[in-house]
């Protein structure tokens, strides 16, 4: 069933910057009686794959390894083939085109990984190519958590921060399914794509301070972590919310500020990952969903485009491509 012995991985054996990832020869996984082997054809470097990498903030050592990386190869999200199946597997078959995701590591930065069939993966619609597909997954993911919490209405007002990043650009095009009045955040040059995915009005950080706005908003998104709730609270209505992107202190004032009965922090934990990717890919299929591609490395680059990611400058997603053939 397996082609060949050996694969390339992107391997560390310790936390810190992209210095301690290398590119290595590993032994080919095999899959068990309930798992599918996939041969991988696209993953991203994506904000958690680079706080896996840093084991920042401290709190994810506590799912990914307190003092060393449980993982040795790095990796969250993939898209590819199935070309083997365990005796058990009943849902997936051989030739299948699936995309993944695991926020606390898969091993996916690989030539092939083995999964359980039971994890979140769906099969990837036939208007995406896999490096499309696999950008359709971690970050939407997370935006529609923090949105699933709110439970917008039709007409309330939300000011997205960071609308070009992957996070971002996804809370703006699933806000604008609920008939939600969006301000979006960027910097001039991204104007027009943040408009084409559904903001009503632009707000240019490179001339303008977001925060001496006089709009009050019923949701303020903290999409890149770049601000606070304090910074933020007084473009809050009077029980509006404050939705960040991360921080310890945003888990703190999420358990604190609710007490108070006004503005709040709300800071959702991930979960039903499966259930969130396959509404995804409904939105998808239906037209109501594309995902934001800022750049393409090959495999043999990921170093770079880890880098890349860690200057917080990209635009949507960064695609790893593997050339496997």
């Amino acid at each position: 069933m397996l082609y060949i012995d050996k694969m390339k991985a992107a391997i560390r054996s310790k936390y810190g910057s992209s210095d301690v990832l290398s590119i290595k020869d590993v032994g080919m996984p095999i899959p068990a009686d309930n798992d599918v082997l996939i041969k991988v054809y696209a993953t991203t470097v994506n904000r958690t794959d680079l706080g896996i990498l840093r084991g920042t903030p401290f709190l994810i050592r506590l799912f990914t390894g307190l003092f060393k990386p449980r993982l040795a190869v790095t990796g969250t999200d993939f898209a590819g083939l199935i070309e083997a199946i365990g005796k058990n597997v009943t849902f997936f078959k051989i030739g299948d085109k699936v995309a993944g995701f695991s926020g606390m590591g898969l091993q996916s930065h690989a030539q092939y990984l083995a999964v359980p069939e039971t994890m979140a993966i769906i099969i990837i619609p036939d208007t995406l190519t896999y490096a499309q597909a696999v950008a359709c997954l971690e970050a939407p993911f997370y935006a529609l958590g923090g949105i699933n919490k709110i439970s917008p209405k039709a007409g309330q007002k939300a000011l997205v921060i960071g609308a070009t990043g992957a996070i971002g650009s996804s809370i703006v095009q699933i806000l604008k399914l609920y008939g939600t009045n969006i301000t979006a955040v960027c910097g001039s040059e991204n104007i027009e794509l943040v408009k084409s995915l559904g903001a009503d009005k632009i707000i240019d950080y490179k001339k303008d301070d977001f925060t001496k706005e006089n709009e009050k908003y019923d949701f303020v998104f903290d999409a890149v972590g770049k601000s606070s709730f304090f910074r933020c609270e007084p473009l809050l209505k009077e029980k509006g919310i404050y939705i960040p992107a991360d921080g310890f202190l945003n888990v703190f004032l999420a358990l604190i500020t609710p007490v108070f009965g006004g503005k709040k922090v709300i800071f959702p934990p991930p979960k039903n990952i499966k259930s969130g990717i396959s509404f995804i890919r409904g939105l998808v299929e239906k037209g109501q969903f594309r995902p934001v591609i800022d750049r393409t490395y090959p495999f043999d680059k990921i170093l770079e485009a880890y880098r890349y990611v860690a200057t917080g400058q990209k635009i949507g997603n960064v695609i790893i491509a593997m050339d496997i053939h």
